[in-house]
């Protein structure tokens, strides 16, 4: 493991595993390098390519202030923006060497994207089911959806804003909701829940049930693979093939039997091929 600075001073934890080409893989909410869906990703990837994965702001072992955090060293006081985490990516960037190949999953695409957009050296972008709203295939996120995040998280209430998450941003069923509590992983999730404004930050506002503004990532050049699962729900398939259509130099593929929550088995292959 090795830690990168980001432009505001906050340590950013990394790992860097096998040789060639560097590739950087970014996490969607919740997780973080000791419990991500990215990890056998990465272990798959590592025969060919040197594959960066690391802790987002505020996660695992990187720094990033918590509200009503004290700020040390590690974790100064910066006010979050969405800007710190593309400087965050950025500066992984940077270790890695680039132009690098980027995959992002859920709202890590949307980092993902941000950062391509941003002027980050990308070779070649993959993104894997960013949870965006481009139609009426289910409900748009309601408008006060960040602020209530914030509320929750700034109130210290945890639990509420994981369920809140879960069940207005994810769209899980109530009954689904309600269940997680009684799962193992509930206080990791909950540990976690200061940085789900992180998340909203870059994926609300392309939540709303409207197509893709046509300024949306319009500096993004790289060649881009779009990916959805194909028993993923319809309403996150319709964003990812829009999405491919949006972006100029995109395809799209779906990976059949896969859901939102892709296995490495299945996904490495394709990425593979695509950053070769």
């Amino acid at each position: 493991m090795s830690n990168v600075t980001s432009a505001d001073g906050t340590r950013i934890a990394c790992t860097r595993a096998g040789s060639g080409p560097p590739v950087v893989l970014v996490d969607g909410a919740l997780s973080h390098r000791a419990r991500s869906i990215n990890a056998g990703l990465a272990t798959a990837l590592a025969s060919r390519f040197t594959v960066y994965t690391y802790d987002r702001r505020g996660r695992g072992e990187s720094g990033g202030t918590p509200p009503s955090t004290p700020s040390t060293p590690s974790t100064p006081s910066t006010p979050f923006a969405p800007e710190r985490e593309v400087e965050d990516l950025a500066a992984v960037v940077a270790e890695a060497g680039g132009p690098v190949r980027l995959y992002g999953t859920s709202s890590g695409a949307a980092v993902a994207l941000a950062a391509a957009h941003s002027g980050v050296p990308v070779e070649r972008l993959a993104l894997y089911e960013p949870p965006f709203i481009v139609d009426a295939t289910r409900p748009p996120v309601p408008g006060d959806y960040l602020r209530t995040l914030d509320d929750l998280v700034a109130a210290g209430r945890r639990a509420e804003a994981v369920r809140y998450f879960m069940r207005v941003g994810v769209g899980l069923p109530g009954i689904v909701v309600a269940m997680m509590r009684f799962m193992p992983a509930w206080s990791s999730l909950k540990a976690l829940a200061h940085t789900l404004p992180y998340d909203a930050a870059f994926v609300a506002p392309y939540e709303l049930g409207r197509p893709y503004p046509a300024s949306s990532w319009a500096s993004v050049k790289a060649p881009t693979l779009v990916m959805d699962g194909g028993k993923s729900p319809s309403w996150i398939r319709n964003a990812a093939a829009a999405l491919a259509e949006h972006l100029p130099e995109a395809t799209y593929r779906t990976l059949d039997g896969q859901t939102h929550i892709v296995k490495p088995a299945a996904l490495a292959p394709v990425l593979e091929g695509f950053f070769r």
